[in-house]
């Protein structure tokens, strides 16, 4: 017996079952008693079930506002499918990522060559962040996971160097007022660029410590094409608000419709036995 109820209490699905069944007997079993032994079980029934669905679409709205309780997706950097890890400079217009291309002649050094894709991506309105910003952070976490995927580099072998994005703007808004951004739901696609430089290979010697690392300016630096999923953290709780929201506005209808029936008939009753 005793072993039964551990397994009941430490067990996940279990108690959220149980969960549901106390709170469908507890919260809403012991309402639909009340209003069901003063106005009837099938009135009680019906205003019930209204009341639980206002409190769920208010529920709701506020999961909705605010991002929290049944939550969806959280946003994340994704591959660009066949174009995620790209290892030459010139490879970035045959990608797509660069409109134009950059003209190098091949006899350019790689420290020479990324100055001159930096100055291209400035030219075509790629934002450079700077590295206290927190997604350069977030960026360059989920491009070293793509580097190692890709196999192009190990943990601790290059150095993201800059980090450009494009793109992401809300839209519609309020004449075109940034600050009025209310209705502003859809999302430009939002694409960002991780530039790493490798580091020179490390000679490791018995009893010394390991040198600093250095990049290594004989080799080509290497690019991460990413875009942005903004996810669907929002969605369940918008699916919740609107559906109860539609339950309850229906429910409603049901209870003043009723109403008005009563009304007629103690209307017509009166004028009978008048």
């Amino acid at each position: 017996m005793v072993s039964a109820l551990l397994a009941i209490g430490w067990e996940p699905e279990l108690r959220g079952l149980l969960t549901v069944i106390l709170g469908l007997v507890a919260f809403m079993g012991s309402i639909y008693l009340i209003l069901g032994t003063n106005i009837g079980a099938r009135l009680g029934f019906l205003v019930t079930l209204t009341g639980l669905a206002g409190w769920m679409a208010l529920m709701g709205s506020i999961w909705w506002i605010y991002g929290i309780g049944l939550k969806g997706a959280d946003p994340t950097w994704v591959q660009v499918p066949g174009r995620t890890v790209i290892q030459e400079p010139d490879a970035l217009y045959q990608a797509g990522v660069l409109e134009n291309k950059l003209g190098l002649s091949g006899s350019e050094t790689p420290v020479a060559a990324a100055g001159v894709v930096f100055d291209r991506f400035t030219e075509e309105g790629w934002r450079v962040l700077g590295e206290s910003e927190p997604a350069f952070g977030q960026a360059a976490a989920s491009a070293a996971v793509f580097l190692e995927e890709e196999e192009a580099f190990s943990a601790g072998e290059f150095k993201v160097t800059n980090v450009f994005e494009i793109g992401g703007e809300a839209y519609p808004k309020l004449f075109g007022v940034d600050a009025l951004d209310q209705i502003a739901f859809l999302h430009k696609p939002y694409y960002t660029v991780v530039e790493v430089a490798p580091y020179v290979p490390l000679r490791t010697e018995p009893g010394r410590a390991p040198s600093p690392p250095e990049v290594d300016t004989s080799r080509s630096t290497q690019y991460v094409y990413m875009i942005r999923d903004l996810g669907s953290r929002r969605e369940p709780a918008a699916m919740i608000t609107i559906g109860s929201t539609i339950v309850f506005l229906a429910l409603a209808w049901m209870l003043h419709r009723r109403d008005r029936f009563v009304a007629e008939n103690l209307a017509r009753k009166a004028e009978l036995t008048a």
